[in-house]
């Protein structure tokens, strides 16, 4: 049986309210913006392919790929629907990922500045078409989520029908989701204000 073929999603497409910009947008404290970490932590986790899902300011955000847009594993895709909230951000990434030959798709935020390649690995380590697994942290969903491409059809179907600002976690719960524990690496905790992002560390996130 030949390898799967895993494509990371880095959803970075919402307007950042609570931030006061795009997340998209953001440089974490040690000059590297988080979108060329999100991308960075997915290659290195063992991603075969990442797509940056962007929408809001996408033309400001685009930019601060450009170092990595060389490489031909990473591209940029626009969710055209993303002011409807997360789930139609994750929709249009998910089908793009299938799209694009994904047997696993990696889903991951980028206000996880904290997130490390090896949460990712452990996450996509054996994981097939058929597979559905989310990290938890001390007991608490995060990221990455593996959604294997036999389930594409169903979440996308689904996110479409909620309009919900919420991405997958009905979802999974209700299909038997594997629970990864990544406690001992942490990087489960999200980042939404400008005082916890000027702080944001580079390793565990707590």
């Amino acid at each position: 049986m030949s390898p799967s073929r895993s494509v990371g999603v880095l959803l970075a497409a919402g307007a950042g309210r609570r931030m006061g910009r795009p997340k998209a947008l953001v440089t974490a404290s040690d000059g590297e913006p988080w979108l060329t970490r999100g991308v960075r932590v997915l290659l290195d986790g063992g991603c075969d392919e990442v797509l940056v899902v962007l929408g809001a300011a996408a033309d400001e955000a685009r930019p601060l790929l450009a170092g990595l847009l060389v490489d031909p594993r990473v591209r940029t895709t626009d969710a055209r629907d993303w002011a409807e909230g997360l789930a139609a951000s994750l929709a249009h990434g998910v089908g793009a990922a299938v799209e694009a030959g994904a047997d696993v798709v990696v889903v991951t935020l980028v206000d996880l500045p904290g997130l490390r390649p090896e949460a990712v690995e452990r996450l996509r380590a054996g994981a097939h078409r058929g597979a559905l697994a989310q990290a938890f942290y001390e007991g608490r969903p995060g990221h990455p989520v593996v959604i294997g491409a036999e389930h594409a059809d169903a979440l996308v179907a689904a996110l479409d029908a909620s309009h919900a600002d919420r991405g997958a976690r009905t979802f999974l719960a209700a299909n038997g989701a594997t629970e990864v524990d990544c406690s001992d690496l942490g990087g489960g905790d999200d980042v939404d204000s400008p005082v916890r992002a000027s702080g944001a560390p580079s390793g565990n996130g707590e």
